[in-house]
C-alpha cells in the first residue's frame, strides 16, 4: 500500500526524560532525523513523514529496530508502522488527553519484550498421522482397494483435517506449558494456514529461557506440529492505548 502524505509520523511513546538510541534513524529515504515531543510525564519518538510511506522491508526493520533500541533504554508503547499525525500540536493534544492510559501501559510493559509463537500443520507428519489416525488408515486402505477420484479426495481431506486438529492440540498444550512463564498471553489475529497464533509477554531476563522451552517443545512434538518462534519483538499485542483514530491515521 502507498500512501501520499505530509505531517509527523510517530514511532513510539516514552516517559519523559529518556533518550534516543545511538546512531538511530527513521523510515524513509534518506532516513528522517528522529525527534521527541513531550507531554508531561509522556514524550513521543517521532520524525518528519516521507511524502511517499510505502511498506517497504526497509522502512520496516528501521521502525522495529527503533522500537527495539528504545527498548533497551526504558518502557517503550509501540506504535504500528504508518502512524501519522497531521503536525506536533495534534501529537501533543493526544499525548494530554491519554496521559494516564499512556502511563498505565508503560509501567505494564516495562522490562517486557513479545514472543509470538504460530503453530502449523507438520509438513512431514505423514507416517504419523496414518499410523495413528484410524480414519486416516481405514480411507488409505480404501484408495488402494478401489482407487478413484472421489476416494482420493476424500483421503486428502482426512489426511488435512488430522493435521490441523493435531497441531490445534500441540498449539494449546505449548501455551499451557508456556504460560506460568509469561506476565500476558494475546491470542493473535487468525492467519492463513496457523493452527494457533498467540503471543506472550516476557521479562526481558527470561526471554531466552522462554524461547529455550518453546523450541524444546518444538524438537519434541515434530510429528504434530511446525512451531514457529518470532522474538523478542516490541509488545505491540499488549498495547492497552492507542492514539485516538480522528487524529492519527494510518497506511
Amino acid at each position: 500500500m502507498t500512501t501520499t502524505t505530509t505531517g509527523v509520523y510517530v514511532y513510539a511513546i516514552v516517559p519523559t526524560g529518556g533518550s534516543l538510541p545511538r546512531k538511530a534513524a527513521g523510515v524513509g529515504s534518506p532516513p528522517a532525523a528522529l525527534r521527541l515531543i513531550g507531554e508531561g510525564p509522556v514524550t513521543a519518538v517521532v520524525s518528519d513523514a516521507p511524502p511517499q510511506l510505502r511498506a517497504r522491508r526497509r522502512d520496516l526493520m528501521a521502525h522495529q529496530d527503533l522500537l527495539m533500541g528504545l527498548a533497551d533504554i526504558g518502557p517503550v508503547l509501540p506504535m504500528r508502522f504508518g502512524m501519522i499525525a497531521a503536525d506536533e500540536d495534534t501529537v501533543r493534544r493526544e499525548l494530554d488527553a491519554s496521559r494516564e492510559a499512556h502511563l498505565a501501559s508503560l509501567r505494564h510493559l516495562t522490562d517486557g519484550v513479545e514472543i509470538n509463537l504460530k503453530a502449523l500443520p507438520a509438513q512431514d507428519a505423514l507416517a504419523a498421522v496414518v499410523a495413528e489416525e484410524n480414519q486416516v488408515r481405514r480411507l488409505r486402505e480404501e484408495v488402494r482397494r478401489r482407487p478413484g477420484y472421489e476416494a482420493s479426495v476424500r483421503l486428502g481431506e482426512a489426511i488435512a483435517t488430522a493435521l490441523t486438529r493435531r497441531a490445534a492440540e500441540a498449539g494449546k498444550k505449548i501455551v499451557r506449558t508456556l504460560t506460568p512463564m509469561a506476565r500476558a498471553v494475546a491470542a493473535g489475529p487468525e492467519v492463513h494456514g496457523c493452527a494457533l497464533n498467540v503471543s506472550f509477554l516476557v521479562d526481558r531476563s527470561d526471554s531466552d529461557r522462554f524461547r529455550a522451552e518453546a523450541q524444546t517443545f518444538a524438537n519434541t512434538h515434530r510429528a504434530l506440529v511446525e512451531l514457529r518462534i518470532a522474538g523478542p519483538l516490541p509488545c505491540y499485542s499488549f498495547v492497552t492505548s492507542r492514539p485516538a483514530r480522528a487524529s492519527v491515521a494510518g497506511t
